[in-house]
């Protein structure tokens, strides 16, 4: 009887050490109350992948961007480059744009 009497109180006998009491402590401090909390790191990390993205996304950029100065340096691709993005043009000269149905926005 005294065997059963023992199985029943295991669970009072191991809340009751206080070596438990410090795990529980410092598990709840490291998840919830510190400074490097665990949610803390989450948002953090989630930080850090939005700005490696975002880090990828500005060297590519600046990749393209080296690409078409080296193209500019020569005369010709300004002229082109003027002409497409900026609708310049010689004096001598008139621009027509063509535009589609499909090309404009409807307004309501």
């Amino acid at each position: 009887m005294e065997e059963s009497h023992q199985e029943k109180h295991w669970f009072i006998k191991f809340i009751s050490n206080k070596y438990v009491w410090v795990l529980l402590f410092f598990c709840t401090w490291m998840l919830f109350l510190d400074n490097y909390s665990y949610f803390d790191h989450r948002v953090l990390n989630k930080e850090i992948n939005e700005l490696e993205a975002n880090k990828k996304y500005y060297q590519e950029e600046i990749k393209k961007d080296q690409e078409n100065i080296k193209l500019l340096k020569n005369p010709d691709q300004i002229e082109k480059f003027a002409r497409e993005k900026y609708y310049m043009k010689r004096d001598s000269e008139d621009i027509y744009i063509i535009e589609y149905e499909g090309d404009t926005v409807k307004k309501p």
